[in-house]
């Protein structure tokens, strides 16, 4: 079922001219013909209409390798974590990825998506490994715009010849549609995009896999953000995050990719409980030994 998706988005969305060098540590990735991947829906005049958007209603389409991103792929990736009703039934997001040279970072444009914003879908891009691309996901009128992760992350296989792994991609898949909840429960993208970020540098960064450890960083993200979170989803963002600690991300790629979202958080006072993280052994030697004094000492 991976190879047909693989085959069906085919680098969905990307539109590479000629001899464009793809990603520094890959310089001899180099696409030869430009490709764009349209929702599997569209009608004619909605077609027209996203081309319109992604600035290319002047181009002759028989010149590109054009894609379809189904809802079928959309449901295979997302079930588990979007209710039906905001899958839909139609793929109508489409995508368009230019490839960077080095240093360029992730640029993430939308036009008519009105569930996952901008920083979503770069936060979750960075999660999933991409890099050094300019990216626009646009549809015909006001969609949620969850299919285009899955184009989008697939048009970085095709383009580095390099499959995402599929724990990237589900952790990938997770944290877009748990930042959007935290959206709607917070009332505030920037703030749940921010919050998402800073969790997941510090994670990454420090290592952490204890709820503890966790706990703590997400309380003093929230307290540093002004953010107040329910208990569920402190679970949630917990969940995630032993998701993205087993990933071995690296932060300063991370940092690298979105230097203007880092670049803020670095501003803010905040800190990990270096003896909490590095106690983790500690307290099980300590646990260890309290058993047997006790045992002992009966």
């Amino acid at each position: 079922m991976r190879k047909k998706l693989t085959a069906v988005l085919l680098a969905a969305t990307m539109l590479l001219t000629s001899g464009v060098t793809v990603f520094a540590d890959r310089v001899d990735a180099v696409i030869d013909k430009p490709y764009l991947a349209l929702g599997a829906d569209l009608s004619p005049q909605e077609q027209m209409t996203v081309l319109s958007l992604l600035g290319l209603s002047d181009i002759n389409v028989d010149d590109y390798d054009i894609i379809s991103i189904t809802n079928a792929d959309e449901h295979e990736y997302l079930d588990k974590y979007l209710d039906a009703s905001i899958i839909g039934t139609r793929a109508l997001s489409s995508v368009l990825v230019v490839g960077k040279e080095a240093g360029n970072g992730i640029h993430v444009t939308t036009k008519n998506i009105s569930y996952c914003t901008e920083g979503m879908y770069r936060n979750a891009l960075l999660t999933a490994g991409i890099e050094d691309a300019d990216i626009t996901v646009a549809g015909p009128f006001s969609i949620s715009g969850t299919a285009a992760l899955v184009g989008a992350i697939k048009a970085y296989e095709t383009m580095t010849g390099e499959e995402i792994d599929d724990e990237n991609l589900d952790a990938a898949n997770d944290e877009l549609v748990l930042t959007g909840k935290l959206v709607e429960d917070i009332g505030d993208s920037e703030k749940a995009e921010d919050l998402m970020a800073l969790v997941k540098q510090e994670v990454a960064e420090n290592k952490l896999t204890s709820a503890e450890d966790i706990q703590n960083v997400v309380d003093q993200a929230c307290d540093q953000l002004d953010i107040q979170l329910s208990e569920e989803n402190q679970k949630q963002i917990a969940e995630l995050m032993k998701k993205i600690e087993g990933l071995d991300l690296d932060v300063d790629k991370l940092k690298d990719q979105a230097k203007d979202l880092y670049q803020k958080l670095e501003d803010l006072d905040f800190h990990v409980d270096k003896e909490s993280v590095g106690n983790f052994f500690t307290r099980i030697i300590d646990a260890i030994v309290n058993f047997f004094q006790g045992l002992f000492g009966k």
